[in-house]
């Protein structure tokens, strides 16, 4: 039996759902001003909103509260869980006594609309006040995606980090000794490792569409470390170099492994990405981008076959950034309307910060620890095939998609463009590109 121990990746239906919350959280001024007030060594209740469902996850975050609670006597914490975006931003609105104090979202790409309009309050003054240092505490990444244009209005807590799964039977076979660090010798095992039929395939190195789950445009750039916007907050998609060089790639990949068209024929026969029936776990592919979780489940599935994980390639002009992954993960802040912000500040300063908590959190939900004190734990998972996802988020070129205005709308534009491209509907990628830009600059514009 599978065990999910991670929501569902950001397809571009997920994206877009995040960016229509964005809209929603335009008018999220609330009904009345919080602050903070309040006492927060009197007795008093928060409440918690998270968007954790599975028993196992539900268990973890109430393990750590009845922690806080152990610790602070005096503050209660009223849990909620299982709460969307929407609902939460929807509760902020409306403002008064049922709002949450405390509110966590699996959704970064919300991030620059919390903050600029104000709907989670700004954490600085906390921070300040309790002698916590962000970017000491926090992997870059993480403490990037927590925060937009200087306002902070969210800390990370737990994050996720992509790297490359690799079959070690299949590379046995195929005379690979090692997993590739460039995206040349990549490029060169993903072909050893494909075998081909007249219809098919029997085995591919590794599926480069950008509908095959996990192999997102942003997920690879998270290779070259794209930056998305210029200093100005325009899309520079066009005049971004690694953005063309990714697309170049990816697009070689394709047709060096059989073409666009056999691809996605043989993608069909894919199962669920969160089963056993995943390509990977089946050995349809022998090669695949994923995210930590997925060692949780190859582990409870007891797949067949010897595996192993590695940092996903680089690109050949950048080996020296080798280590670095694309990030992203959960995010936690204060409600701009709650009156009991000191109290609630004692809950997300110790989620947040207290290594013990943040890593029994991680070892019990399987993600990767979001400080790095917590990444250096004894106590933190030592599983070999882990631990390269904790070096990963610990790498100082380890990127995130920046926060936006209008949320992740930017990314499916992007995505977008990916599936006309790959499939040849877009014969110049440059003027191409420069399409998307003028249609995130226009979506950003209206948004603000």
């Amino acid at each position: 039996m599978t065990i999910s121990t991670r929501r569902p990746h950001r397809t571009a239906a997920a994206l877009a759902c995040a960016a229509a919350i964005t809209l929603l959280a335009s008018a999220c001024t609330g009904s009345s001003e919080g602050g903070a007030k309040d006492d927060a060594s009197k007795d008093t209740t928060i409440t918690f909103w998270h968007g954790w469902s599975q028993p196992s996850e539900v268990k973890a975050i109430s393990d750590n509260i009845t922690a806080f609670e152990k610790l602070h006597p005096n503050i209660h914490v009223k849990v909620v869980k299982n709460v969307t975006d929407d609902k939460i931003n929807q509760a902020l609105r409306a403002g008064g006594s049922d709002a949450p104090d405390v509110v966590s979202s699996f959704t970064t790409d919300n991030v620059g609309k919390f903050c600029a309009s104000g709907v989670w309050a700004d954490l600085k003054p906390f921070l300040d006040q309790s002698h916590i240092d962000p970017a000491a505490t926090f992997p870059a990444a993480m403490a990037d995606y927590t925060q937009y244009k200087g306002t902070r209005c969210a800390l990370p807590l737990l994050g996720d980090a992509y790297g490359l799964y690799y079959n070690k039977d299949a590379f046995k076979a195929a005379g690979i000794t090692a997993p590739p660090k460039t995206l040349s010798e990549f490029t060169a095992d993903a072909k050893k490792l494909t075998k081909a039929t007249a219809t098919g395939y029997s085995q591919l190195g590794f599926m480069p569409d950008f509908h095959g789950y996990e192999s997102t445009p942003t997920h690879f750039l998270g290779q070259w470390g794209a930056t998305y916007f210029d200093k100005s907050g325009k899309s520079d998609l066009a005049s971004d170099p690694s953005v063309s060089a990714m697309f170049q790639w990816q697009q070689k990949l394709v047709a060096d492994l059989g073409g666009f068209q056999k691809l996605e024929k043989y993608r069909t026969g894919f199962g669920d990405e969160f089963s056993e029936k995943n390509p990977f776990e089946t050995g349809q592919v022998a090669m695949a981008i994923d995210g930590e979780w997925r060692t949780a489940n190859l582990t409870a599935d007891g797949v067949k076959f010897d595996w192993a994980t590695a940092p996903f390639p680089v690109p050949d002009d950048q080996a020296s950034t080798y280590g670095r992954g694309y990030q992203t993960g959960t995010i936690i802040g204060i409600a701009r309307t709650s009156q009991k912000q000191n109290a609630a500040w004692e809950l997300v300063k110790y989620l947040t910060t207290d290594t013990d908590a943040v890593v029994s959190f991680a070892n019990a939900i399987h993600n990767v620890p979001s400080t790095f004190a917590a990444l250096k734990s004894p106590k933190v998972d030592q599983d070999p095939n882990f631990r390269t996802f904790l070096d990963i988020a610990g790498n100082a070129s380890s990127s995130t998609t920046p926060a936006s205005i209008n949320g992740g709308a930017y990314q499916v534009s992007l995505q977008n463009f990916g599936y006309k491209y790959e499939s040849g509907q877009v014969p110049d990628l440059k003027a191409g590109l420069a399409g998307v830009d003028k249609e995130i600059d226009a979506a950003i514009a209206q948004a603000q």
